[in-house]
């Protein structure tokens, strides 16, 4: 039976073993898995009996933007508790994953695992000597990387380094101004969570279910017929205000919006993407 990548990963996950023990232990038992769990276990390999059924939903955001702004990297890397993730020893991993990503620009988390850091080891062999220091379930959970041509990348984290942003604004004009810029809007991010960036990317079906969310409430609270596409019509508008970006009233001036301020910064300016992770947050 052949042994892949996969069946080891997910044996690494279950055992927290190191991955030449775990591919070992595949080719030992013919790849079945509770057999290879059992092999591991009696030769000492395994840190822990099924650590996947373990929650790791502590941990932190990395995020990293390389000196000419043209290249952004947020990270999740999780643990099971706090105590771990305010460690020096999983925060440096943290910072050195990141740090390796922005440099080698790997196409997909498996590639990333395999990428060598600046001390010369692999990160998933510095995940395994990690996972056996401090006994909790370690996971580099997932990576987001932009690169831009016309324009700068910016990051942002908040709230202990539980929420991250990058932000990627596109146009011409002073770095340093744009860099400040990305970083407000970025902060923007964090703290109002935008779901887009401007109205014109809400689909239809979500139009369409708000508006007849607020037909709803409006006809329960009493409100004649004939006005009921009048309200939904105005609610749907607040609801456009809280959700897209460029309408959400700036954080650090209330006196406009994200668009006035974009726009009060310098002429042909525009917000082309944004990646906001929230610690442990389900993701679909």
């Amino acid at each position: 039976m052949e042994i892949t990548s996969e069946m080891i990963k997910k044996l690494r996950d279950k055992t927290g073993a190191g991955m030449m023990d775990c591919k070992r232990a595949l080719e030992s038992t013919g790849g079945d898995m509770e057999a290879a769990i059992e092999y591991l276990r009696k030769k000492g390999a395994a840190v822990a009996q099924k650590r996947a059924d373990r929650a790791a939903k502590e941990g932190i955001i990395v995020t990293r933007v390389s000196p000419d702004g043209k290249l952004g990297v947020v990270v999740e890397v999780n643990c099971e508790t706090d105590f771990v993730g305010r460690s020096d020893d999983f925060t440096g991993f943290a910072q050195g994953v990141a740090e390796a990503i922005e440099k080698q620009k790997p196409g997909s988390l498996e590639v990333a695992l395999e990428l060598k850091t600046s001390s010369g080891k692999k990160i998933v062999d510095l995940l395994n000597d990690l996972l056996s220091k401090v006994g909790e379930k370690i996971d580099v959970r997932r990576f987001a990387m932009y690169e831009s041509g016309n324009g700068v990348t910016s990051s942002y984290t908040h709230l202990g380094s539980k929420i991250g942003v990058l932000v990627e604004i596109e146009g011409e004009g002073d770095q340093r101004a744009l860099g400040t810029l990305g970083r407000d809007i970025a902060m923007q991010v964090a703290a109002m969570n935008p779901q887009y960036i401007s109205r014109d990317q809400v689909s239809k079906d979500v139009v369409d279910r708000e508006l007849d969310i607020y037909r709803t409430h409006a006809k329960n609270e009493g409100k004649p017929e004939q006005v009921l596409d009048k309200i939904a019509t105005g609610r749907l508008e607040k609801f456009y205000q809280e959700v897209c970006l460029m309408e959400q009233t700036f954080i650090k001036d209330p006196g406009k919006t994200i668009k006035e301020h974009l726009q009060s910064v310098g002429k042909n300016l525009k917000i082309k993407r944004f990646q906001r992770y929230h610690l442990g947050e389900e993701t679909k």
